[in-house]
């Protein structure tokens, strides 16, 4: 996974550390990236995140996953909207999760929201990841 793709990376970062069973993890800090993990966190599927400093000075996000009875409670996490390949929804077509029990995660000119707050606020954008 290149640096090209910086969310990619955390969701894949996100994927390792819970297959390991790890409770937290650390990802480059940006504002995308915190957009994101606001809205996982507003859905239950982390503890949260704080923004930290390596020693050498640059600002990290710490995720502190999440798991039920010893279970990611992340069961899947995928990138949707690539940077080769973007993928942008009107909201109607915002794609439904599992038929609801996931979410997923899109950039609207209103902000970093899930498809249920998207349809809410009647906003389509691009569609950034699935979480279920």
């Amino acid at each position: 996974m290149s640096m090209n793709d910086p969310l990619g990376d955390m969701l894949t970062r996100i994927r390792n550390a819970q297959m390991r069973g790890k409770s937290t993890v650390r990802t480059p800090a940006s504002k995308l990236r915190a957009w994101v993990l606001d809205v996982l966190k507003d859905e239950g599927y982390i503890r949260g995140y704080e923004k930290v400093q390596t020693a050498e000075g640059h600002a990290e996000l710490e995720i502190s996953l999440k798991y039920f009875e010893g279970t990611p409670v992340i069961r899947e996490i995928q990138r949707v909207s690539k940077p080769g390949r973007r993928v942008y929804a009107g909201v109607k077509d915002i794609p439904s999760v599992r038929q609801g029990l996931g979410v997923s995660i899109v950039s609207t000119p209103k902000g970093v929201m899930s498809d249920a707050a998207a349809r809410t606020a009647n906003v389509g954008g691009e569609v950034l990841c699935t979480v279920f």
